[in-house]
């Protein structure tokens, strides 16, 4: 297995911290993608997928989903290559797939089946039937339970407002328990109301998970449809730009001050980046105390994963992602977010 093959000397990347030059150690890159409309040509039962058919108004034919497999397999494979080239990541949470179908053809394109990587994937309400999904290398990451906790709406909602589900899986990654929730939270033209509703949901989930566990690490990711600046990231799920300031029951996010102070993010709207995609960590995978301990699993860095193919690079939309369709036409792209990837890291013994 190549991974336990991966020898990182940490003078590489911790030059200032001399005392740590030769130990060694495992890195694991974990990432997430918004596939943007991931769907078959055929109609499923029950969904809103008419668009999606060779009849409807994207005219969804063979050859437009075997480029968007091919494009969106080419990204998977390649995230996390900047520091892993040879491995890529070992878990990556996606949204927007329409069924187990998709996945199938997914995981079966050449760059992912060289991997070998698998996929967990639960059927979500979701009227238009888009899922969350998470593919995983077994090389990597052991799937020990998974499971699709409802969004539960609350008094204030309509108590027939369905959306997708937060997918829930737990297992073993660098031998140490793990659980990731992949989310996609309610759309913008929902109220904030219903991302923090969102957020708090997830949170009693983690939460949940912790008490029973102390020693679970948990990565809440997803397509959030909120910046790290709102409500619903920044105080309900107390999501916290700083490491300094997470306290237990808290969660760290590291793309806020890329956002704030950077101006950078995940997708573009009216000219401007949001950065609605995002992985955020429980506080035992950080070095809360100013010391650099990997002894165990902990968070080293993070990045939006950027490929010179993943933009436009004329017109109007220049510099912008590049997407599967645009104004009507097929551009034969990628999606409209950017995958973003953490990477982990732990001292080998």
């Amino acid at each position: 297995m190549k991974k336990f093959n991966l020898l990182i000397v940490l003078s590489l990347w911790l030059v200032a911290v001399s005392s740590f030059a030769q130990k060694k150690y495992s890195v694991y890159a974990v990432g997430f993608y918004n596939q943007e409309n991931l769907f078959d040509t055929c109609h499923d039962e029950g969904k809103k997928d008419y668009e999606y058919l060779p009849t409807g108004s994207s005219r969804w034919n063979g050859l437009k989903y075997s480029h968007k497999l091919r494009n969106m397999a080419k990204v998977l494979a390649d995230m996390g290559t900047d520091v892993l080239p040879d491995v890529g990541c070992a878990v990556i949470g996606l949204s927007e797939v329409e069924n187990a179908n998709v996945l199938n053809d997914l995981t079966a394109q050449e760059p992912l089946r060289a991997r070998g990587y698998k996929y967990v994937h639960i059927e979500g309400p979701d009227s238009r039937g888009i899922d969350c999904a998470l593919l995983y290398n077994p090389s990597m990451f052991t799937v020990n339970k998974s499971t699709l906790l409802p969004y539960i709406p609350d008094e204030t909602m309509p108590a027939n407002f369905r959306t997708r589900g937060f997918l829930t899986v737990t297992g073993e990654l660098a031998g140490e328990p793990v659980t990731v929730i992949v989310c996609h939270w309610p759309s913008r033209f929902s109220g904030s109301s219903y991302r923090e509703r969102a957020a708090q949901l997830v949170k009693n989930i983690k939460d949940s998970l912790v008490s029973e566990n102390p020693a679970m690490k948990v990565l809440v990711m997803g397509d959030m449809n909120d910046d790290p600046t709102n409500k619903s990231m920044k105080d309900i799920l107390g999501a916290k730009a700083e490491v300094k300031d997470v306290k237990d029951g808290d969660m760290y996010n590291p793309w806020y001050n890329i956002l704030t102070k950077q101006g950078v993010g995940t997708l573009s709207y009216q000219g401007s980046w949001n950065l609605f995609d995002q992985i955020v960590l429980t506080p035992n995978m950080l070095n809360r105390d100013g010391k650099k301990d990997f002894s165990t699993l902990k968070f080293w860095k993070n990045q939006i994963f950027r490929r010179d193919y993943l933009f436009n690079n004329e017109g109007k939309y220049k510099g912008t992602p590049k997407r599967t369709h645009g104004g009507g036409i097929w551009l034969d792209g990628y999606s409209d977010h950017l995958p973003v990837v953490v990477y982990l890291v732990k001292e080998q013994k």
